[in-house]
């Protein structure tokens, strides 16, 4: 299935009003933005490709899969805002498509969880994050692919104050009790996820 396909289906599963391929047309330039090497559209296609393996543990797995497509749709690396402006933009999207309030407040809740700032607690919120962390237990050559596309995405910022900011960040991860919150997760991605983060961390303070 297309990545268009999916989205149509998405669009008709929850009863949205309006043209589909229109909001598809402005997510698909949204994620083709010249600064972006990793948040891209391949991105949201391997979150959606994890999600469908997991979709049976979600509670409301359309809301899921809807924040998923918009969970990084504003993607600015100079600011610290993106997460709730993509939430702000996915509101925005539900209420044209006439549908409830309910849907985009849940929405909106799953996509400033992927802020990874606290170990999230929400079954659903849970499942989101570990799919956007999914990327983190992958093979080793598709994680250093990853780590590249960042470093890119990040390439205004010194060399010295990369270091130290991505350090924390992944330091962060290492320090959770686990790194994935779902059973699922754990046991497909936890061990190769701390082996390629120590990697990486390594590298970093070589």
């Amino acid at each position: 299935m297309t990545h268009e396909q999916r989205w149509t289906a998405l669009w008709k599963r929850l009863g949205a009003q309006g043209d589909a391929s229109v909001i598809y047309n402005d997510l698909v330039s949204r994620y083709s933005e010249p600064h972006r090497a990793y948040h891209t559209l391949e991105h949201i296609g391997h979150c959606l490709d994890e999600f469908e393996q997991a979709r049976h543990l979600a509670t409301n797995p359309d809301a899921v899969e809807l924040a998923l497509w918009y969970h990084d749709a504003i993607y600015d690396t100079k600011a610290k805002d993106s997460e709730e402006r993509s939430a702000v933009l996915a509101v925005e999207v539900v209420r044209s498509a006439l549908l409830s309030d309910n849907l985009g407040q849940s929405v909106a809740n799953l996509i400033t969880a992927t802020k990874h700032t606290a170990a999230p607690t929400d079954p659903d919120v849970q499942l989101l994050v570990d799919v956007d962390l999914s990327i983190l237990g992958q093979s080793e050559d598709r994680f250093d692919e990853y780590e590249r596309h960042v470093r890119k995405e990040y390439e205004w910022v010194a060399e010295d104050a990369f270091v130290v900011g991505r350090s924390a960040i992944l330091k962060s991860f290492l320090d959770r009790q686990t790194i994935y919150s779902t059973q699922f997760f754990r046991n497909k991605y936890e061990a190769q996820a701390r082996r390629n983060i120590t990697m990486s961390l390594a590298r970093l303070r070589a």
